[in-house]
């Protein structure tokens, strides 16, 4: 296939964009040194927003190169409706009814594993949590996780390596938890209705492995830290606020499911979210700030994955195809890091006649891959943006979050592999 002139332009731009995510600390750095244009520095140094400024630059190209009719069009055909469903989930469970409910839910079943004060916690945080991702969609589960491990363990002083360490645990679980049901982790959610795998496929071809991986993960951060993690006072912080009202808990959990279950049908969805909106206000003292803005920015940052993302089958595509369905897990998987994990499986939907293997090795490794860098994972920016003011300079340097990943997803590409 012959690129047109805007595909070039489209892949040079989203190998800037993959570079810039590197790069964030250093914008940060020279906001610091230039404090004159402090405020363009920083812009740059928001890594949910280089996705989503590149994909400006793509438009602008856009209109210069084949006019504002194609731009238009290009824009219109793209589909954001996991940008606006990830902003609403993520405020709905960010909110404090939410957030204590997820508490008191964590400290029951922390309570009854072997490990102690905050080795417990920490572990069924990292181990549970994901896994409910499954049921809540992996978006709400990344922002339930991270709400909590910013309060109880990232606020407390926690070494560099042991962030870096949770950060890169957490994104594997969440990315390989969500697949005990075919809608809630995007990557499965592309491919399920065409491949027909139900609820029933799912736990016995993935669900019990991805159980297996996330448990062994999980244990496996805690007992490496347990000395430091020992350190940690069991108490709660009293950042969760006072206690809601049972009514208003059970209205919070209802606008939740309501969510999730219109999750592809966004005028539904959002008109969900704006009646949440009138709700939280009119009962403002049983809330704590509402993450609008954090929200936003991991909306923006998938907007710019989507307009960015869709120039990018003409190259690969013919890569992922040209694979043997062995060697589709391990290319998947490092595609995976460059790319959305989701992007990958739906072009894999768009073949006719691919093998039972090769449509389980694609789905696999693209999980599987799906924690080592920011872009590989749709709920990934969520996670950063709620835990990066908990980093030096309120970044997370992209290559330790990658080292950190990496042995979670040995341990989950093994288990996919070979269980």
């Amino acid at each position: 296939m012959t690129p047109t002139t805007i595909q070039l332009i489209a892949a040079a731009l989203f190998a800037v964009a993959i570079l810039h995510t590197f790069s964030t600390k250093f914008f940060e750095h020279l906001a610091h040194i230039r404090p004159a244009h402090a405020g363009l520095w920083h812009l740059l140094g928001e890594v949910e927003v280089v996705f989503g400024f590149w994909a400006m630059v793509l438009v602008v190209a856009m209109f210069a190169t084949d006019g504002a009719t194609v731009a238009t069009h290009y824009i219109d055909s793209r589909n954001f409706t996991e940008p606006m469903f990830v902003f609403a989930i993520m405020v709905i469970a960010g909110t404090r009814p939410v957030l204590q409910t997820a508490m008191v839910g964590v400290r029951l079943v922390a309570r009854t594993i072997p490990l102690s004060g905050s080795m417990g916690f920490y572990f069924t945080v990292l181990a549970l949590v994901p896994l409910l991702g499954s049921f809540i969609t992996e978006p709400a589960a990344m922002t339930l996780a991270a709400l909590i491990l910013a309060d109880r363990f990232f606020a407390r002083g926690l070494s560099s390596r042991l962030k870096y360490a949770t950060l890169g645990v957490l994104f594997v679980n969440i990315s390989i938890g969500g697949t005990l049901t075919p809608f809630a982790a995007p990557p499965v959610l592309m491919v399920a209705g065409k491949w027909g795998w139900d609820i029933g496929f799912m736990m016995s071809a993935f669900g019990w492995k991805a159980a297996i991986a996330v448990m062994v993960n999980a244990l496996g951060a805690t007992l490496l830290f347990r000395k430091e993690l020992a350190k940690l006072s069991a108490a709660d912080s009293n950042t969760s606020g006072e206690p809601v009202p049972l009514a208003l808990i059970l209205i919070h959990l209802a606008f939740l499911a309501g969510v999730v279950v219109f999750a592809h049908h966004p005028a539904v969805f959002m008109g969900l979210f704006l009646f949440f909106l009138g709700v939280a206000h009119a009962y403002s003292r049983h809330q704590d700030r509402l993450i609008l803005r954090e929200g936003l920015l991991v909306a923006f940052f998938l907007a710019g994955l989507v307009v960015l993302g869709g120039q990018q089958q003409w190259w690969l595509q013919p890569v992922l195809m040209s694979m043997s369905s062995d060697a589709v897990f391990f290319g998947s998987a490092i595609l995976t890091a460059f790319t959305d994990n989701a992007a990958l499986t739906y072009l894999g939907s768009l073949v006719e006649g691919l093998s039972d293997e090769f449509k389980y090795a694609l789905v696999a490794g693209a999980v599987t891959g799906g924690g080592l860098t920011i872009i590989a994972n749709a709920p990934n920016p969520a996670g950063i943006a709620i835990l990066r003011g908990h980093f030096e300079d309120e970044a997370v340097h992209p290559l330790g979050l990658l080292f950190a990943a990496l042995p979670p997803t040995i341990i989950a590409g093994l288990a996919f592999r070979y269980l």
